[in-house]
C-alpha cells in the first residue's frame, strides 16, 4: 500500500481530503502543525478525524508563527464577522503569512522520512480566493520546488502534491465527503470559537460552511453557539 502524508487541520476540507486519500488506496500518515493559533479547538478536531480515518500515524509539530504575528489567528487582532461574500474576496486578516508554505515544507520532510511519495492538502481556491497560497499555480510551484529540494526528487522519485478540492465549491466538497462517510460533526472550521470550542457562526469560515450545508438542504452537524440559526 503506497504511503501518503496528509496535512490535517481538523477542518472540513482536510477531513474530506483524508477520506479521499484513503479511498485512493493510500496508507495515511497525518501531520498537524501547531503554529501558535489562538484557538486550539481545531487540534482536538484533528485528533478525532485522525481516529475516524484510521491513520497509520498522527504527528503534531509545533512552529511558532505566533511569534511573527500579523494574523487574527495568531495575534490579538479581531476576527472579521458578518462579512458579505464580496468582502471575503480580498486577502483577509485571518491570512497567516507563509503558513501553507511552512506546513507543506514540514510535510515534505515527513514524506521523506516515511518514504511517502504523495502529500495531500485541503487547499481550496474557490471559497478562499483571497488566500494567495491556496491557488493552483502555488501548488504547482511548490511541487516543482520539492523535486529540486529533496533527496527523493534528485533521485528521480519526486513527491506529488495532491489538492483534490482546489476547484470545488464548498457544497461539492461536502457532497464528496458524505459519499466517503466523513462525519462532519467531528470537524472544526471556526476562526473564533467560544471557550467550549463551539463555532461562532459569524466569521468567514462559519458563514461559508453554514451556507454550504443549507444549500444542500442540510443542517451543519458541528457544534455552534446557541444563538446561531443553522438552517
Amino acid at each position: 500500500m503506497p504511503r501518503a502524508v496528509l496535512l490535517l487541520s481538523g477542518g472540513l476540507d482536510s477531513a474530506t481530503v483524508g477520506a479521499i486519500a484513503k479511498a485512493d488506496g493510500f496508507e495515511v500518515y497525518a501531520l498537524t502543525v501547531t503554529y501558535g493559533q489562538r484557538h486550539l479547538a481545531e487540534l482536538d478536531a484533528a485528533r478525532r478525524v485522525a481516529a475516524s480515518l484510521g491513520v497509520a500515524d498522527h504527528r503534531f509539530v509545533p512552529v511558532g508563527l505566533d511569534r511573527l504575528g500579523g494574523s487574527a489567528l495568531t495575534a490579538d487582532i479581531d476576527v472579521p464577522k458578518d462579512r458579505t461574500e464580496s468582502e471575503m474576496q480580498d486577502i483577509p486578516v485571518t491570512y497567516v503569512p507563509a503558513r501553507n508554505t511552512v506546513m507543506l515544507a514540514i510535510a515534505l520532510g515527513y514524506a521523506e522520512v516515511t518514504e511517502a511519495n504523495d502529500i495531500f492538502v485541503g487547499v481550496n481556491a474557490v471559497d478562499y480566493s483571497g488566500y494567495p497560497d491556496c491557488r493552483p499555480e502555488y501548488i504547482r510551484a511548490f511541487e516543482a520546488m520539492a523535486g529540486l529540494a529533496t533527496k527523493a526528487g534528485v533521485e528521480g522519485n519526486p513527491v506529488r502534491i495532491h489538492a483534490p478540492l482546489i476547484d470545488l465549491t464548498k457544497p461539492e466538497i461536502i457532497e464528496t465527503g458524505l459519499r466517503l462517510n466523513v462525519d462532519y460533526s467531528e470537524t472544526h472550521s471556526c476562526y473564533d470559537p467560544d471557550a467550549a470550542g463551539r463555532a461562532c457562526g459569524r466569521c468567514d469560515a462559519c458563514q461559508i460552511r453554514l451556507a454550504a450545508f443549507a444549500s444542500l438542504g442540510m443542517v451543519d452537524p458541528a457544534p455552534y453557539v446557541e444563538s446561531v440559526n443553522r438552517k
